[in-house]
């Protein structure tokens, strides 16, 4: 994988900007009240100003129907000598539909912390092509807005990655979890449940890659665009794969033609490991078929209930960071800063 423009890192008084780059549900009037408490605990807990980009709450019949305000928003907060930082407010199901209005040359003269997850990782992918990293982490309605309060581990990860220049190090498993809930209103509504930390599902040894974030389904939809990642971006790389299997929300044919796919393009042939949510054990099945039947790579580690998929806590991974995985004791290290 070359090299990746690494940003600066985020400062108490710094400028952050929100923005909606894929859906739009935080100018919806049943979902602007959390999004206002997902805005007033990043100025508390972090100490930062936060704006919203123009066109951010124009609510989410808008925001699908204009993509390209969409991509003057995201051009306008990197060229915004104010912002230091853009946060998405949520995921969604076709961010694609923006790249077409983008220039990349902005984000590569620009480089900027850019934080979310979910639809967000077409933009990983494009923000990797323009050679600028970016970091698979909370978008503001969830979890940052989770009802009752923002959890340690989340807060913790992003302090740690985005407002400091110190190694990473360590990415330990959270020692309990919720699913994303939208309609509880309190802390008190939320049922958490015991983590039982990493498992194994094959490797030995230790591996060291760079880390690239990828969500399943987002990143089916720009296969065949510039911005799909090349094969020198793949190779030794780890993988951080999110999608249906972490919760068998789909169906086992698309979780199978979703891996086939990613294996047909070569991301799978070069790779050190994949990192990836709880699996079922028909999804585990599914997904050794593909690496080791069909690829013929039983060396590659795999690594399952990492923390940064659909639920709460997150863990912050940032693009290109080099990264350390021991199976033996079971220990995923980020080995340099998240900023500089």
């Amino acid at each position: 994988m070359r090299d990746l423009i690494v940003p600066k890192r985020l400062c108490a008084g710094d400028t952050v900007a929100l923005i909606s780059i894929s859906g739009g549900r935080a100018g919806d009037p049943d979902m602007l009240a959390r999004y206002k408490t997902g805005k007033s605990r990043l100025e508390e807990i972090f100490s930062v100003k936060v704006i919203e980009t123009p066109h951010a709450l124009m609510g989410s019949q808008f925001i699908y129907e204009h993509p390209e305000k969409r991509a003057e928003d995201l051009m306008w907060a990197l060229q915004n000598d104010e912002v230091k930082g853009i946060i998405c407010i949520m995921g969604g199901n076709e961010s694609y539909r923006v790249l077409p209005y983008i220039d990349p040359q902005v984000i590569h003269d620009n480089p900027k912390v850019f934080m979310g997850y979910s639809d967000i990782a077409t933009w990983l992918a494009v923000f990797m092509y323009a050679g600028v990293r970016a970091y698979y982490g909370p978008n503001v309605l969830n979890p940052i807005a989770q009802p009752g309060s923002l959890d340690k581990y989340t807060e913790e990860a992003i302090r740690k990655t985005l407002f400091t220049g110190d190694v990473i190090g360590e990415i330990k498993p959270c020692e309990r979890y919720t699913n994303t809930n939208w309609t509880a209103t309190s802390g008190d509504e939320i049922e958490w449940m015991e983590n039982t930390g990493y498992k194994v599902l094959q490797g030995e040894g230790k591996v060291q890659g760079r880390l690239i974030s990828v969500c399943g389904g987002p990143l089916w939809q720009i296969m065949g665009t510039r911005y799909y990642p090349s094969k020198e971006m793949w190779e030794d790389s780890i993988i951080a794969i999110e999608h249906g299997m972490a919760f068998n929300s789909e169906s086992d044919f698309t979780a199978y033609h979703q891996l086939s796919s990613y294996a047909a393009s070569g991301a799978f042939d070069k790779a050190k490991a994949i990192l990836t949510g709880p699996l079922t054990e028909k999804m585990e099945e599914i997904l050794l078929k593909v690496i080791n039947t069909e690829i013929g790579r039983s060396d590659m580690v795999i690594i399952e209930n990492v923390d940064f998929i659909h639920r709460v806590p997150m863990t912050v991974l940032p693009s290109g960071a080099l990264t350390e995985i021991d199976c033996d004791n079971k220990t995923i290290t980020i080995l340099e800063s998240g900023c500089r």
